[in-house]
């Protein structure tokens, strides 16, 4: 019997997943494309955390995977902003919220058994995502913003997989450094040089940047060493009740009916799964 997970890895999820649940406002604040605003977020969360280790080394070793991850996670954000700047705060985050789905669906390729928990979290996200759509069409905002969400939840199961096979034995701050360099790298050559216009935009795009994404980044790798995969698939999936409270209170991005529906649907079961879930690594 695997001992029980660490208070500590419990709230370094959670900080974590309000700091990216968050994280969705810089998309409507920041007047810049998505591509602007995921390579000045990772690469100025690279340039700290590399700062970081120049002060406080650590061990741990480069493992190639990282070479895939950080792809990953630029597609991740990058969808991620995109559904936002394209319908909504609340559509980008429930789309994102399919998260579990994907978990459970990686868990069982990978030879794992999902919990019969597992599969009631992945229908009720899908039956709420498809809720969520009013006009089943090409073009419609909400169903594009919809399928970058999805696209964004999607890529976040595969990233959170292979972190979880990688954590253990390189650093969590290396990890983090080395894939958002990556994602950087990978976003250069699509950014259309339009940049923050004021140092009051540039002060966010950095908190964005550090805060936002190197310390939730950080958070989340180090937490997966502790929690099950699918556990933490689950507390991402709150990520919502965040941001949408938020965008509610700063934009008066207030939901709709199908919102309501689908969000209810979406994020009620991950609440539910979450409390009936053991404590267990």
């Amino acid at each position: 019997m695997s001992a029980p997970t660490p208070p500590r890895a419990w709230i370094a999820l959670h900080v974590a997943v309000f700091l990216f649940g968050s994280a969705g406002l810089f998309a409507k604040g920041l007047p810049l494309s998505a591509e602007a605003l995921v390579f000045g977020r990772t690469a100025i969360a690279a340039f700290a955390l590399w700062l970081w280790l120049r002060w406080r080394p650590e061990a741990g070793r480069f493992r190639g995977l990282s070479l895939l991850a950080g792809p990953l996670l630029a597609v991740h954000w990058l969808s991620f902003f995109v559904a936002i700047q394209v319908s909504s705060v609340a559509i980008g985050l429930m789309g994102y919220a399919s998260y579990p789905l994907f978990a459970a669906l990686l868990a069982a390729l990978g030879g794992e058994r999902p919990k019969r928990a597992d599969w009631v979290c992945a229908a009720a996200v899908t039956l709420g995502l498809v809720v969520l759509v009013p006009h089943w069409r090409l073009g419609d905002s909400t169903l594009v913003g919809l399928a970058w969400g999805v696209l964004s939840g999607f890529s976040f199961a595969l990233l959170a997989a292979i972190n979880r096979r990688i954590s253990r034995s390189s650093g969590s701050v290396r990890l983090a450094m080395a894939q958002n360099a990556i994602a950087a790298f990978c976003l250069m050559p699509f950014v259309d040089g339009v940049m923050p216009g004021s140092a009051t935009q540039w002060l966010w795009l950095i908190a964005l940047g550090v805060v936002w994404t190197a310390l939730a980044h950080t958070l989340f790798i180090a937490c997966l060493r502790e929690v099950p995969p699918q556990t933490a698939a689950v507390v991402a999936a709150l990520e919502p009740v965040y941001g949408i409270a938020l965008a509610a209170m700063l934009f008066a991005e207030l939901p709709g009916v199908r919102e309501w529906i689908g969000g209810v649907l979406i994020i009620g079961v991950t609440v539910w799964t979450t409390l009936r879930r053991p404590s267990r690594a």
